[in-house]
């Protein structure tokens, strides 16, 4: 079994995107799994329906506004330089509204509903191809795997929308009386359930440095603490999860091709720029051309 991997990363994901284009139409891969995280559940359901040109447009045309309702941060851009500030009035209005969490992000769910359709559902189902996507218990602190082959699309759909929300900048998901943020917070890079699902050659992009040689700009303000924060406590998630994998990976005679970024693509990966997102989609195709031309010349 083949199956395709894509980690977490907010932004980042346009980058992924161009790494799958390159694996499914131009290396002509064909995967029996695809499992995502975050960004990266946002991805797959597109991937497997071989729509590449359609998740392409979404990605490199999206706004803040798509995602949030409201945003908790304000984003100004000066220079090419991204800056972002609390937006207290949002937030505010947040806790008036006695929400759970700083932003709200039903603009998210509704783009989800609106792009992958029920028929979109029922065509992965007729394939064959499962679909998984990971999300956080946050009422038993757990991490779940949420599979295409056990919901029906409305109740996957809301599966999709939880395993991308960073939880409090974006919205919790409350299903069945317990509630459901950001696989991320839990597995960041979900290669173990591919291995445990029985594949045994694994393409997994992963949205972190190879080597972790960040060198951030000094910190701004609150807000930039905390995203600072969140993506520090990401990276260590994703450290474990790779170590895990590839031992994972040996006990059961498992193969797995590697594809990082290539550089520092941000520092604010929750910050939606579609110029930005469409240059990183361009590069994550030639660096994965690149990565299999080398391959292939050894």
């Amino acid at each position: 079994m083949k199956a395709l991997v894509i980690s977490g990363g907010g932004s980042k994901g346009a980058f992924a995107g161009g790494i799958a284009e390159y694996l499914l139409q131009e290396n002509n891969n064909d995967y029996d799994l695809y499992v995502g995280t975050s960004t990266g559940s946002l991805l797959i359901p597109f991937l497997a329906l071989d729509d590449i040109e359609r998740i392409k447009k979404i990605y490199t045309s999206i706004r803040q506004d798509d995602i949030f309702s409201v945003c908790p941060f304000i984003v100004k851009k000066k220079n090419g330089v991204i800056r972002t500030r609390i937006n207290h009035f949002g937030i505010i209005k947040q806790f008036i509204k006695g929400e759970k969490t700083f932003g709200n992000s039903t603009n998210l769910k509704n783009l989800i509903l609106t792009n992958f359709t029920k028929e979109d559902f029922g065509k992965i189902r007729l394939s064959g191809k499962e679909i998984i996507v990971t999300v956080a218990n946050l009422t038993k602190q757990t991490v779940e795997y949420k599979s295409s082959n056990n919901y029906e699309y409305n109740d996957f759909c809301d599966w999709i929308w939880a395993s991308a929300n960073l939880v409090p900048l974006m919205s919790v998901l409350t299903k069945n009386n317990q509630q459901y943020a950001d696989g991320g917070f839990g597995n960041l890079i979900p290669i173990q359930i591919a291995i445990e699902k029985g594949a045994t050659t694994i393409d997994a992009v992963v949205l972190r440095l190879e080597k972790c040689d960040y060198n951030n700009p000094p910190l701004q303000n609150a807000m930039d603490v905390f995203v600072r924060t969140f993506d520090f406590m990401l990276n260590q998630i994703g450290v474990d999860d790779l170590l895990i994998s590839n031992l994972q990976a040996l006990d059961n005679n498992a193969i797995i091709n590697f594809y990082h970024i290539n550089k520092t693509l941000t520092t604010h990966s929750y910050v939606f720029d579609a110029t930005e997102m469409k240059q990183w989609w361009e590069d994550g195709f030639e660096y994965a051309r690149l990565k299999n031309s080398a391959v292939q010349k050894e």
